[in-house]
């Protein structure tokens, strides 16, 4: 009806308003990008949404010996995890690791990346040396750090060498199993994904705001700390998050290191799991899942990361 007629007296349809068009247009866009995230979205909602909606579910479910896990609900596991100076204690500690790692590899991570940025002048000579501090990850962690009792331990290559040099009369025996060995070995496995982010975030730094600074009279701390620091938060923030999340997850190097002197929380998960009490150790995961997820939050109020990645 529409429809008028050239002049040969064709029908001929009217052509499409731009808004039509542009309607269509969006339609097909979101269509593709809905099909583009489809892969991604199905890959978390099975090995990502579904576990964790498992763990969370079997949380509150009930434990009887012998008979395993009781698909009934109770809060008991909760109110026992919460209520048991053991498992604050544990926290405590994991928290206290996770700290103490976090300081250590930022200022190990935030220097070497100044030095291979702003102190290395040739391009290839920065990348060769930052694939260096790749080389120990082509060994397994495990490997990594059991290498550490033989310079550690009482007759290691520390307590040796003090000793032949008269700076000590007998072995020290807290350089291992204890937590001093746990830090060293935690600092040693993490701080590349604190150097990665930071070094990143520094390579995208303008060498002229540094130039500038200086011509305006700050001192190499005044450039460092009003110019290098708040134009690599973003690489920090990634960093910290990994160091966190790694820390707070592990619990091997903890039980090898300490000598079983020291725990975590994930040990205590570890402990459960061998008693087979998985409605307890499925609670003390949600906790602990909350704790690093509020640290993350944390984190990311300091700092937009999407924000500043889009930069």
């Amino acid at each position: 009806m529409n429809a008028t007629r050239d002049v040969r007296g064709w029908r001929v349809k009217p052509p499409s308003s731009p808004s039509k068009v542009g309607k269509r247009m969006a339609r097909k866009k979101s269509l593709i990008t809905y099909v583009q995230v489809a892969p991604l979205t199905v890959v978390l909602f099975f090995f990502f949404v579904i576990p964790i909606a498992l763990v969370v579910l079997v949380s509150f479910f009930r434990y009887q010996m012998l008979v395993g896990i009781v698909p009934q609900f109770t809060t008991k596991n909760y109110v026992d995890l919460l209520s048991n100076p053991t498992t604050w204690s544990l926290y405590l500690s994991t928290i206290k690791f996770t700290l103490i790692v976090l300081a250590i590899t930022f200022v190990l991570g935030f220097w070497i990346s100044y030095f291979l940025v702003f102190h290395v002048r040739n391009l290839i000579t920065a990348i060769g040396l930052f694939l260096l501090c790749t080389i120990p990850f082509w060994t397994s962690n495990i490997i990594r750090m059991i290498s550490w009792r033989p310079v550690l331990g009482r007759e290691g290559l520390i307590n040796s060498g003090m000793q032949g040099v008269g700076i000590i009369d007998r072995p020290l025996d807290w350089l291992l199993y204890s937590d001093f060995s746990v830090v060293v070995a935690y600092v040693h496995l993490f701080t590349l994904f604190m150097i990665v982010p930071i070094f990143n975030s520094m390579a995208r730094i303008d060498k002229l705001l540094l130039e500038a600074a200086v011509d305006a009279g700050a001192t190499r701390w005044g450039v460092v700390w009003n110019v290098v620091l708040p134009l690599s938060k973003t690489g920090i923030a990634l960093g910290a998050l990994f160091v966190v999340t790694l820390v707070m997850g592990d619990f091997f190097v903890v039980t090898v290191m300490s000598g079983g002197m020291s725990g975590s929380a994930t040990s205590g998960i570890f402990n459960d799991l061998q008693f087979l009490n998985y409605p307890r150790a499925a609670a003390s995961a949600v906790i602990l899942l909350v704790i690093v997820l509020l640290i993350a939050s944390a984190i990311f109020r300091l700092v937009d990361v999407r924000k500043e990645l889009v930069k």
